[in-house]
């Protein structure tokens, strides 16, 4: 029998990995649902509505004025003006102009299909990495913690051919939920942009920014599975994994900011790992350093800026992943399996 094979079953049948999984499935559908009640398609009748509005709330300011102005005079010619409150002359107390209430400020929201899906699958990879991440944890900490990972081995004595196939069975199981799910979760927002909002404006050089950005997603899920998968072979326990991404977040990312912030470092987020992840998926994030302005000709100040580009990102990752999962291995060989 295959150990591939093997694996991928015990993958697909284990009780956590469905469960977390659906889990994850269930959050994505909320957000789509939760877009979808809460935008608006901008036809006539809510452009209507929003210039009845519009001309409802002017009206509404001239009344006030109107009554302002009225009772500056009154209390100027009776002698019992509030010093300060109204102006020398009564005459300047005057409603702001129709232009000032435009009825775009009075639309519904609306969702841009063409402006707002590419920040909505930073969200898709961020909760789905975070499922992969889990489910790789536990996939692998639980056979360490049951025995089972013992028992393969008496069948199958090659320690490291063991593991990667493990790994190689999960890393497919990810790609098998991820891809689908990125293609629906592109099907969702396009229908509600097309019942929501609009889908205009839509080129060959959108939807091939748009591809990109769910490639990285999507590889960004096989690296948190494959980060959580390492963590906890090291540990040889899923609480390995999870315990120490809780201290990584809560110690080494808020603790560490704090600190830097304190010291005055310059682009102290450049050391943190939430704003390469930021940069992995919308390709740039310029940090800004408000402590070293720049003064321009004009005499505005402008901040010193800092540029973290996905190539920064990608290295970073590659980075972590080799010497994580290059640990993992090398305590798989040299460890006792007991």
């Amino acid at each position: 029998m295959s150990l591939y094979r093997t694996e991928l079953r015990r993958l697909a049948k284990r009780r956590f990995t469905r469960w977390m999984t659906a889990l994850g499935l269930a959050i994505l559908v909320a957000v789509v649902a939760g877009i979808f009640f809460s935008n608006h398609k901008l036809d006539a009748a809510a452009l209507a509505r929003a210039e009845r509005q519009a001309e409802q709330d002017y009206q509404q300011q001239v009344r006030y004025s109107e009554q302002e102005r009225i009772a500056c005079e009154q209390a100027k010619a009776g002698g019992t003006a509030e010093e300060g409150r109204y102006p020398d002359d009564c005459s300047v107390i005057s409603p702001p102009p129709r232009e000032a209430f435009e009825a775009r400020w009075y639309l519904p929201p609306t969702f841009d299909f063409h402006k707002e899906f590419g920040e909505s699958l930073t969200v898709f990879a961020a909760i789905l990495a975070l499922v992969g991440f889990v489910v790789g944890a536990s996939f692998v900490g639980a056979e360490w913690n049951t025995g089972g990972m013992m028992n393969l081995l008496l069948w199958r004595p090659k320690r490291l051919t063991v593991l990667l196939t493990k790994l190689a069975a999960l890393l497919t199981g990810a790609l098998a939920v991820a891809v689908p799910t990125a293609l629906l979760w592109l099907g969702g927002f396009w229908l509600v942009g097309t019942y929501r909002g609009s889908t205009k404006g839509m080129t060959s050089g959108i939807w091939q920014s748009f591809g990109l950005t769910g490639l990285r997603g999507v590889v960004l899920v096989l690296v948190m599975a494959t980060v959580g998968f390492a963590l906890a072979s090291l540990g040889r326990h899923t609480a390995m994994a999870l315990g120490g991404s809780i201290a990584a977040v809560v110690v080494g990312q808020f603790g560490l900011g704090i600190l830097l912030q304190m010291a005055g470092v310059k682009f102290a987020a450049a050391w943190l790992l939430p704003t390469y992840l930021a940069a992995w998926m919308r390709q740039k994030v310029t940090l800004e350093n408000w402590n070293a302005c720049q003064a321009t000709y004009t005499g505005e100040c402008k901040p010193a800026t800092l540029d973290i580009t996905w190539q920064h990102s990608s290295i970073l990752m590659a980075v972590g992943v080799v010497v994580i999962l290059g640990a993992a291995l090398w305590t798989m060989r040299r460890r006792d399996i007991a």
